[in-house]
């Protein structure tokens, strides 16, 4: 069954599963409650605002969506026939006008989307150019509020269990992915712990990404 987080209640009844099998999650956790619910939309205009985002600052990426914003071309059926000219000129590099253009014309059933597993929502989100596994765990876990995904290759992920579990190098994606497996069916609360965590350590300690 697939379960969804839609409550802060949610949130802290995974939190406690989580500190009852890990008990470097239970020694933390004191610390970080209320863990947050982070819950945000769905659809097109989410996953547009994402790619809108990639390797630029969070200035910029604002900025740019702005500009989309103003000119009409947050809406899947514009972005479709929008020309390279006007996505140009709300600040879009040619492959981001390229990305945007393939997300609107992928024909994504967003409604469906809200009901399928985490799988199949990822399958679907990186079959779209553009779109990689970070975006789409992360779109299932915030915007679907699924409780059982992860997205290991997160930088303030694998800083965060390299410093709470005392690794001496930063896991890779793949091992990540496969230490993450000990906290299903909360996977997403231990992302949002993690996070949490990962923004106490920085502020403390100049922990940089």
């Amino acid at each position: 069954m697939l379960r969804i987080i839609e409550t802060d209640a949610d949130v802290a009844e995974g939190a406690a599963w989580l500190a009852a099998h890990e008990p470097r999650f239970a020694a933390v956790l004191p610390e970080l409650q209320p863990l947050p619910l982070r819950r945000r939309p769905d659809g097109f205009g989410q996953l547009l605002n994402a790619i809108m985002g990639q390797q630029v600052s969070t200035a910029s990426a604002a900025a740019i969506n702005t500009r989309l914003e103003d000119a009409g071309l947050t809406e899947e059926a514009n972005v479709a026939v929008a020309s390279e000219d006007a996505l140009r000129a709300c600040g879009l590099s040619r492959q981001k006008i390229r990305y945007a253009g393939e997300l609107a014309r992928a024909g994504i059933d967003y409604d469906a989307l809200r009901t399928a597993d985490s799988a199949t929502v990822i399958k679907t989100l990186t079959a779209v150019p553009g779109i990689g596994a970070w975006t789409a765990e992360i779109y299932a876990m915030f915007s679907l509020g699924h409780a059982d995904v992860f997205a290991p290759g997160d930088l303030a992920l694998q800083i965060a269990v390299q410093h709470l579990f005392e690794l001496e190098d930063r896991p890779k994606e793949k091992d990540l992915r496969k230490r993450a497996q000990d906290w299903s069916p909360w996977r997403s609360v231990a992302a949002r712990l993690l996070f949490t965590y990962y923004r106490t350590i920085k502020g403390r300690e100049g922990i940089g990404t």
